[in-house]
């Protein structure tokens, strides 16, 4: 089971994106949380990515690319994956697929959180509150959306035409949300078998 989780800055794919990998046995792999990762740990990529970051621009494909190969390949391995926070662009997608075929590791499901803006807004203002994330503050937050809108919309047209695509409306409780997903996933023919 390999499955993309598609959603705005603050649309939840983070906590679903575990809730499936949890519910399904297999590896959640957040491209965020290795690249925040690396920015602690201040390593040479790091300080590369915490310039990008904080300036709500997308980091590198080549940067995001390097640093997700080997945790994609493992998961692959051991049963599947849930991939969330890239790519954000359809050239990202595009480049990523043939190497993803390749390695025999290409997603089979895209799932889309749709959350309209103002909900997006009110929870990255509300989170920004909570965890002091520097990248969290409104000015910030609507320049995020409007690179979403921009750049990653685009790519549910692209997959829609290639993988199966779900979406499901994120603005819902976080419970309804993930029951949503997870009877999508488990409708569609032959992968939660596969996994």
């Amino acid at each position: 089971m390999r499955v993309l989780m598609i959603g705005a800055p603050g649309a939840g794919k983070g906590t679903q994106a575990v809730r499936i990998a949890d519910r399904f046995g297999v590896t959640h792999i957040s491209s965020g949380d290795l690249l925040r990762k690396h920015v602690a740990e201040q390593t040479a990529i790091g300080r590369q990515i915490q310039q990008h970051l904080a300036a709500g621009d997308l980091v590198p494909d080549g940067i995001v690319l390097d640093l997700l190969r080997k945790p994609i390949v493992a998961a692959s391995a051991a049963g599947g994956y849930v991939l969330d926070g890239f790519p954000r662009t359809v050239q990202q997608a595009m480049a990523a697929y043939p190497v993803a075929v390749e390695l025999g590791v290409a997603v089979q499901v895209v799932v889309h959180l749709a959350v309209p803006q103002v909900e997006l807004e009110r929870r990255l203002v509300e989170r920004g509150a909570d965890s002091g994330r520097s990248d969290d503050n409104l000015e910030v937050i609507r320049y995020r959306l409007k690179v979403y809108d921009a750049h990653t919309l685009p790519m549910l047209d692209y997959y829609a035409g290639r993988e199966q695509l779900i979406t499901v409306d994120g603005a819902m409780g976080v419970d309804e949300v993930s029951e949503a997903v997870i009877a999508a996933l488990e409708g569609v023919p032959g992968l939660v078998a596969d996994g």
